[in-house]
């Protein structure tokens, strides 16, 4: 289950990255009107904004969620090591 939770972690960072840095700023908007070409994207003049926006909020709740699960699953692994009452398999007698 950890490496499953660590491989999504990992493909919903750098997805979130690529999905920031495909974004564009607010000041972009002045540049579009005066004949920068954005109103002909895939999305449309506006569509953009909103799917981007969206999937950025998406997918930070994705990696929130799962840096939350590994922080727990870390936890958990710390006090079994450290745990005392669980009699040692390899003590020498």
């Amino acid at each position: 289950m950890f490496s499953f939770i660590l491989a999504v972690h990992i493909i919903v960072a750098i997805a979130l990255s690529g999905i920031i840095l495909i974004q564009h700023g607010k000041g972009a908007d002045a540049g579009a009107s005066f004949g920068s070409g954005s109103a002909g994207t895939v999305f449309g003049a506006s569509g953009s904004g909103n799917f981007l926006s969206r999937a950025t909020a998406i997918l930070a709740i994705i990696f929130f969620c799962t840096s939350l699960a590994l922080a727990y699953h870390a936890q958990e692994q710390a006090q079994d090591q450290f745990r005392l009452d669980v009699p040692a398999s390899n003590t020498p007698k």
